[in-house]
């Protein structure tokens, strides 16, 4: 019970701190999340620091390996060195120790011999002052004395014989010990100098077995340490560090300095294109010498010449043909003014005539009031097109605009059998616009939507922000639809869904372009959304206040009754080629999201 009791108190404990953590895990994460990504965006945006860095990193890569190759290279010198001069010194003080054994023996057999224990204290004293790079001389017991293994009868083990700071039997491992017993050869091994106070340092140990001056056998060792070459190796590392730091500093800066050389005309290039973008025609760079870069900047400079000239020339060209436009239109206003009382004259008189002239007098006055349309969109064009269109705007209810459109295209609808329906016109909906504008636009998209709606039902929505900042109209059939591709074109001038389409039917073709020119003047947005076969939407979202930007609308461009959406609550598959298309057609500058 008490295990359990404690298994969920650690439970809950850890659960705790876990959640605890979530908290600052976030905060951290929002807090590191706007630099991470201005430093992601800095390096996608500079060549310049990303060539720089890159060579940075290479260079430390190159200057690494080539540290770690001749590091290496040194180590192996200085260990190869120290060994054939510390087998150089220990053969000799071997042989000394040797030679003086025999002579002490000989002097031994004349009168009373020397105590083993101080002639091993005696010869370990001189051979360890005789000598350079040697740390000390231990002279060791051997398992063998007189030829005999331990345990056989022999001479009894001898404590070993060295510095008073060094511990002999932990220094001097057992492998090395048994080799040295093993054969009259001199061994050597890696090892370490153990002390007495704790500390180690690595050493070349060297080891003999001789006899003493009483002939038993014992075993003389030479502890060499690598103090002299660790320090010449930590010289030669930091030297390499160093010189590593510097070169790969230098080799950043020459990168700096020379990819500087490069991507500042580049640079300048993509500031001079941007000013020749902005319209600023006589923009050039500035060029001098004659490499690669200079020719790049004479290239560029011919390439504004000639674009400036071009653009020129279709400016003069575009401004000509809005003027013979212009004109042409003015010009038939006169002799169309005429024409129009002749045919009002023939239209009223055509009781007299027989039916095939009587019928012909109707159609000219029809095709006569179409041309008058046409006549009077084309000048309608060309003040857009010219810059002379002006707005008067104030402040109007939209409900009344909508009422006024609905009510006079309510004959239409009739003869075509479908029905106007108005929503969201319980509420106010205000904006400061040009009420003529507007209404000729509503009045094109009613009048299509009637056109095309096969009969059905048309609805016209209205809605305003919920922040007070947009309005908009919509507009829904419930048609033939549009096709894919289609609302992309559909506010082209004088396009049409169905070429085979007889253009005596339906309007001169400039309507919804003139639509789409009255909604930018207004800083609006006019919208289009179809499918084939669930008819289509037109969506016109107008700021609340002039020159107030437009960040939203308040109705939907795709409406929540389309076939796309019907289908997939009944579970079925839409066909790729029914796949709704929204193509929105913004000013400049200007954007937003769906409400």
């Amino acid at each position: 019970m008490t295990e359990r009791l404690w298994w969920h108190r650690s439970r809950l404990l850890t659960e705790g701190a876990a959640t605890g953590a979530q908290p600052a895990i976030r905060i951290f994460g929002r807090w590191a999340r706007g630099p991470l990504l201005s430093l992601m965006r800095l390096w996608r945006r500079n060549i310049q620091l990303r060539v720089v860095a890159s060579t940075l990193l290479l260079s430390m890569a190159v200057v690494l390996v080539l540290g770690i190759v001749v590091i290496g290279q040194v180590r192996n010198g200085l260990l190869e060195a120290k060994r054939q001069t510390a087998q150089s010194q220990a053969a000799g003080g071997f042989e000394v120790a040797r030679e003086r054994a025999i002579a002490d023996a000989t002097e031994s057999a004349t009168g009373q011999p020397m105590d083993a224990r101080s002639w091993e204290t005696q010869i370990v004293e001189q051979l360890a002052s005789g000598g350079q790079g040697v740390y000390a001389v231990l002279a060791m017991a051997s398992n063998l004395s007189s030829g005999q293994f331990a345990g056989e009868p022999g001479a009894a083990p001898r404590a070993p014989r060295g510095p008073e700071d060094v511990r002999p039997k932990e220094t001097i491992s057992q492998d090395l010990r048994e080799a040295v017993d093993a054969d009259l050869a001199t061994h050597r091994q890696y090892g370490t100098i153990v002390r007495t106070d704790g500390s180690t340092e690595e050493a070349l140990i060297i080891g003999r077995r001789l006899t003493d001056n009483q002939g038993n056998w014992y075993q003389l060792y030479y502890l060499f340490p690598f103090t002299q070459e660790e320090k010449s190796l930590s010289l030669v590392t930091g030297t390499i560090a160093t010189a590593g730091i510097f070169v790969v500093v230098l080799l950043g800066a020459i990168a700096w300095l020379v990819v500087r050389q490069v991507v500042t005309p580049v640079r300048l290039a993509a500031r001079i294109a941007e000013r020749l973008a902005a319209g600023r025609l006589q923009e050039r760079m500035k060029v001098s010498g004659e490499d690669d870069i200079a020719r790049l900047g004479e290239s560029f400079n011919k390439m504004a010449r000639s674009l400036q000239v071009q653009i020129q020339q279709l400016e003069e060209l575009s401004r000509m043909q809005r003027r013979f436009v212009s004109d042409v239109s003015h010009e038939l206003r006169t002799p169309l003014t005429t024409v129009r009382m002749a045919a009002d004259v023939i239209h009223e008189s055509r009781g007299e005539f027989d039916p095939a002239t009587a019928r012909s007098a109707e159609l000219l006055l029809s095709q006569l009031d179409r041309f008058e349309s046409l006549l009077a969109d084309l000048l309608e064009i060309s003040r857009f097109d010219a810059g002379a269109a002006v707005l008067e705007a104030e402040l109007t209810d939209l409900r009344d605009v909508v009422h006024r459109v609905v009510e006079g295209a309510e004959p239409l609808a009739e003869r075509k059998g479908s029905r106007l329906r108005v929503r969201g016109d319980a509420r106010p909906v205000a904006a400061e616009v040009d009420a003529r504008r507007i209404e000729r636009v509503l009045r094109n998209l009613v009048v299509n939507a009637i056109e095309h709606g096969e009969g059905r039902d048309v609805v016209v929505r209205l809605a305003a922000s919920r922040d007070g900042g947009a309005v908009a109209v919509a507009v829904r059939d419930y048609g033939i639809g549009l096709k894919p591709g289609e609302a992309e074109r559909v506010f082209n001038r004088f396009w049409r869904a169905d070429p085979a389409r007889a253009r005596t039917t339906g309007g001169t073709g400039l309507g919804l372009s003139i639509a789409v020119e009255d909604a930018h003047l207004h800083g609006g947005r006019l919208e289009a959304w179809g499918e084939p076969g669930g008819g289509a939407q037109f969506r016109l979202t107008l700021p609340r206040s002039v020159g107030e930007p437009l960040r939203g609308s308040p109705i939907p461009l795709e409406p929540h009754d389309s076939l796309r959406r019907r289908q997939a609550a009944a579970g079925a598959v839409i066909p790729a080629q029914q796949r709704a298309v929204s193509v929105a057609h913004e000013g400049p500058g200007e954007g937003g999201h769906e409400a």
